[in-house]
């Protein structure tokens, strides 16, 4: 018995259950989006945290991390199990190519699971839908739940974005705003300067978006469970 499963938001640095391999690669046709609620990891029903879903958008790609479970059906049932108890929020699981670096014509996985949503605000609960890029670091700037901020979360992605080698212009603009949100707030944001942009290696293929600043990183940050 052998599963493999897609992560592109927090699964990418917190996996939280036992996986067999690991594997630095993306998918086609798709792109992240903070177009979903979380109510019991970095939100509350009441105050919704905004964490990331997928959108289907031809052309595009997103980079993640995908992660193999093999050795008898009670382990993949324990991860399985696992991972539907903590992705609750999606409704969908849906199936999918996967590219490994280097990889562009043929895929080096089929058949992959990736936890996704319903984008219907009537028939999913969890779907917040888009919002103006300011609302949005506003919400995330100020809500938290029994797993920590939610503005650790959009640190934490934007930081394992820059360690895979593959940064989301998406990501980094709005934890750029959320930055200035928290300046305003006063909660201690170091100011920008010339030389905070992270460096690393180029990897291929790049992800067809350009490249934008990158302020500093907080300090405390929370992990998912």
């Amino acid at each position: 018995m052998v599963f493999w499963v897609f992560g592109y938001g927090s699964l990418v640095w917190n996996p939280g259950f036992e996986y067999d391999e690991k594997i630095i690669g993306y998918i086609k046709n798709y792109r992240r989006v903070f177009d979903l609620a979380c109510i019991d990891h970095r939100g509350t029903p009441e105050h919704p945290a905004r964490t990331c879903t997928l959108e289907y958008k031809e052309g595009s790609i997103c980079w993640g991390a995908v992660y193999c479970v093999r050795g008898g059906e009670e382990k993949e049932r324990l991860a399985m199990k696992y991972l539907e108890n903590r992705e609750c929020e999606y409704d969908q699981k849906t199936t999918v190519d996967f590219f490994k670096e280097g990889e562009i014509d043929e895929p080096t996985l089929s058949g992959v699971i990736v936890f996704t949503s319903t984008a219907d605000k009537e028939s999913n609960k969890y779907y917040l839908g888009p919002a103006p890029l300011e609302d949005m670091a506003r919400q995330i700037a100020t809500a938290f739940g029994p797993c920590g901020n939610n503005r650790d979360y959009i640190f934490l992605l934007e930081k394992a974005m820059f360690d895979i080698g593959h940064e989301d212009d998406m990501v980094i603009e709005l934890a750029n705003e959320v930055r200035k949100v928290l300046g305003l707030l006063g909660l201690g944001v170091r100011k920008e300067t010339s030389t905070n942009r992270l460096t690393g290696p180029s990897l291929k293929p790049k992800s067809p978006m350009s490249p934008r600043k990158l302020l500093h990183l907080p300090e405390a940050i929370a992990m998912d469970t």
